[in-house]
């Protein structure tokens, strides 16, 4: 990739993107003449990127023009999630289809020690026979970009600060390493690869241990001056509800993250899976905390829309059975908060595992690589 010229990348990553097309449409959207669209698709089919498919009537013209597709299995790239004491690693092809997949437990937090062990991951990765491009680091906190890779400026469950990991992870592994928020990781990632692949205006909220919110506008994801746009967690939605751990009371967090419905229902914050059970059997009380934890959720998306107008709102993470059974209270709270001239919500609910985040850590690596 590193010989790949600007034009070959943005040729390359029309296709990725947007699904097979003809020469003369990558062209087109290139602002290329025809002549050089075919030299750098010729370099690009001659290496193993793209492959030639059939042969179709396209346009008004009705001209014969030849498909182009990426061809995936070109190369493989390493995503990781870090959590406070677990590392999901998967590989993925170029389409951020997984090909294989690892967990273990973090013996140690100490940056060297987790760096050394991403470093014995992508070896065993390669040694089964998967050649790796690049790798991808999710993890929750903030991640600032510079030149020389990216520095973890702050990370509560791992207790880092101003942690070099994009230098020291790319020095361990001697691939290129693209680090960020897990949130915008996998922000960026459903934009290319998932539930918003050619949308231009999209947000995807995360529920679960905490509350995520990604945005994309006008097809490029929303990083802020301060990297810290989507905080959304202490967004008061009723003013007459619980204190967070801040002392905020009635924000999102306070009724919407996992430990905070596990509370109202008088379990541990740990027993979340139990709450969920609870209300699925008919339990009031942890019927009524999933109805409060679905109107916050409705209140989140209901400003999320009226700011930025989404094509699609995306919905997933490991506390996503708030959807299921705090349904009814989120419709009806983001009907009564939406603007009244909004359009419909195209609200995508989707199921959740962890290998998602780290999949999440493979798209920015894929995007590294070509952007």
């Amino acid at each position: 990739m590193a010989e790949m010229s600007a034009q070959m990348r943005a040729a390359l990553l029309e296709v990725l993107i947007h699904g097979e097309l003809p020469r003369a449409e990558i062209a087109r959207r290139l602002l290329l003449s025809r002549a050089s669209l075919t030299r750098i698709t010729r370099q690009l089919v001659d290496g193993g990127f793209l492959t030639e498919g059939e042969t179709r009537l396209v346009g008004q013209t009705g001209r014969p023009s030849e498909m182009l597709s990426v061809r995936a299995e070109a190369l493989h790239f390493l995503g990781i999630k870090l959590t406070g004491d677990r590392l999901y690693a998967v590989v993925t092809d170029l389409s951020a289809r997984i090909v294989a997949a690892a967990e273990q437990p973090i013996e140690s937090r100490e940056p060297a020690d987790v760096v050394a062990q991403i470093a014995v991951v992508a070896r065993e990765f390669a040694e089964a026979g998967h050649e790796l491009s690049a790798v991808g680091i999710a993890l929750a906190g903030r991640a600032r970009q510079r030149r020389d890779g990216a520095i973890v400026e702050r990370s509560a469950f791992l207790d880092w600060t101003d942690v070099a990991l994009g230098s020291l992870v790319a020095e361990a592994t001697g691939l290129p390493c693209s680090v960020e928020n897990d949130v915008q990781a996998l922000t960026a990632t459903e934009h290319w690869f998932g539930a918003g692949a050619g949308i231009d205006d999209m947000a995807l909220i995360t529920v679960g241990v905490g509350i995520g919110c990604g945005l994309v506008v006008n097809g490029e994801v929303v990083d802020g001056a301060h990297a810290r746009a989507g905080q959304m967690s202490h967004m008061i939605v009723d003013e007459a509800g619980p204190y967070c751990g801040l002392g905020h009371r009635g924000c999102v967090s306070s009724m919407l993250v996992s430990a905070a419905i596990s509370k109202a229902v008088r379990r541990a914050e740990d027993e979340y899976e139990q709450a969920v059970e609870a209300a699925r059997d008919g339990d009031p009380i942890a019927q009524a905390a999933f109805a409060d934890a679905g109107r916050a959720l409705g209140a989140l998306i209901a400003t999320v829309v009226n700011l930025v107008d989404p094509k699609k709102v995306v919905l997933t993470g490991d506390g996503i059975a708030v959807h299921e059974l705090g349904g009814d209270a989120m419709r009806a709270a983001l009907t009564e908060r939406l603007d009244k001239d909004a359009a419909e919500v195209d609200l995508d609910v989707r199921a959740w595992d962890f290998s998602k985040w780290a999949r999440a850590g493979a798209g920015i690596a894929i995007r590294g690589l070509l952007t």
